[in-house]
């Protein structure tokens, strides 16, 4: 950027409030940890997806620091139709008169912890400077990083214009819909800014879209001794799938021009068939994953998709298919108006960590992307490592470094009184 945004300040009354702001996150930080390791031990595996258990402990929890939380439980039809159990978002509200409102968003729902775990992943125990736990690092730290932010903030005793929104959902492993889609289009908010769940050295202003298929062959069972009486489902799903990862190597000339996005790609996560070792298969069906770039088209993305699919099943005399759309989420375009997000974060990021994060696009989809469609300038800045690789997100042994943790919670917090220390336009 050529032009500076930034509302760091240099004014010495405000560096004295910086300072307040940092020591209080320091002797506050054993707290901000016990309320981390409590949000850890409540599971919020998604599927199943119930949820709304967590969204009360969050809430309760808050409420005993002194916050009033609005509870919004989204309907259970709804709930159902989206594959899960229960969701019950939550909004806490800090209004300081009038001025811009500033919305800090994370998500509880995560993804099972599966196999290959060396410490408990509901434990929330702390080894080596580190708290591990499923969701540790996405995205209940920054349930913790936020909250302690505001009381950071509220302590340091400035003059204070405008609102801070909280907002904790419960729909991003399953896409956001039914989480900040649905507090959104119900009207609940509308902020002037947002700030969502992120990592400690990077500043996220775009990011991947995503295209989930889930494909049923159907063929027909046959006893393995006789197998020319059936149609073999899984030899059929088997070509259709090199099919599909053939079309990886395509992807790879597709090259996006947002920093931080390389080129599409697709993969398959979950294939499901047959009855028994002595049978051919009479159904196999797999799910796919196919993230999109901000450049390209969804619709003409999930056509090519389904093409391929189809001419490649076609080769295969006798089967029959169904292809359903489990998720169709859209990617966040680099967007104009964040720019003071982007570098008031930046300056005190580079402040505290003693390095400048970059500020580029990732590869990941989030729940970001509905906001923006609402014309909401956001950023993704919140407590984590430097990749998601790092964090061990979604695999064994995920954690947080409890320095991150810290640091970005002092980020944040100065990013606020910077924000809210402004009268709107």
């Amino acid at each position: 950027m050529n032009e500076r945004y930034s509302l760091a300040s240099k004014d010495p009354e405000r560096i004295q409030r910086y300072q307040i702001i940092d020591d209080w996150i320091d002797q506050h930080f054993e707290e901000e940890l016990a309320f981390l390791k409590a949000l850890v031990k409540v599971p919020t595996d998604t599927p199943p997806g119930d949820n709304a258990p967590h969204a009360h402990q969050s809430a309760a929890l808050l409420e005993a620091m002194g916050f009033h939380v609005e509870l919004h439980p989204v309907d259970d039809t709804a709930v159902k139709a989206q594959g899960m159990k229960s969701i019950t978002n939550l909004m806490l509200r800090r209004r300081y008169g009038d001025g811009l409102v500033i919305a800090l968003n994370a998500h509880g729902d995560v993804v099972p912890p599966g196999e290959g775990w060396t410490y408990p992943p509901y434990g929330g125990e702390v080894h080596d400077g580190k708290l591990y736990g499923r969701a540790a690092a996405v995205n209940k730290s920054d349930f913790a990083s936020y909250a302690f932010a505001i009381r950071a903030l509220e302590a340091c005793g400035a003059a204070l214009h405008g609102t801070i929104e909280l907002h904790l959902t419960y729909d991003e492993e399953f896409g956001g819909e039914l989480g900040p889609g649905w507090l959104l289009s119900k009207g609940l908010t509308k902020p002037d800014y947002l700030i969502a769940a992120g990592f400690s050295y990077e500043v996220v202003t775009a990011h991947n879209g995503c295209l989930q298929l889930e494909v049923e062959v159907v063929g027909k069972m046959a006893h393995a001794a006789i197998p020319h009486t059936g149609i073999d489902a899984l030899q059929a799903a088997v070509h259709i799938l090199q099919a599909l990862y053939r079309l990886n190597e395509d992807y790879k000339q597709i090259c996006s021009k947002v920093p931080g996005i390389k080129h599409p790609y697709l993969n398959v996560g979950v294939i499901h068939g047959g009855t028994n070792t002595n049978v051919v298969p009479g159904k196999v069906s797999f799910k796919l994953d196919r993230r999109m770039i901000p450049e390209e088209n969804p619709q003409a993305v999930e056509q090519a998709i389904r093409q391929t699919i189809t001419e490649a099943a076609s080769q295969c005399p006798g089967v029959e298919l169904k292809v359903s759309r489990l998720l169709l989420a859209e990617a966040w375009k680099p967007q104009q108006g964040n720019e003071i997000l982007v570098e008031t974060i930046q300056d005190h990021a580079q402040s505290i960590f003693g390095t400048r994060p970059p500020a580029r696009g990732t590869p990941l989809y989030t729940d970001v992307r509905l906001y923006g469609a609402q014309g909401i300038p956001a950023v993704i800045y919140g407590a984590g490592p430097r990749s998601v690789l790092e964090s061990n997100a979604k695999r064994a042994d995920e954690h947080i470094v409890l320095d991150d943790l810290l640091k970005a919670t002092k980020v944040v917090a100065r990013s606020l009184l910077d924000l809210m220390s402004q009268k709107k336009a």
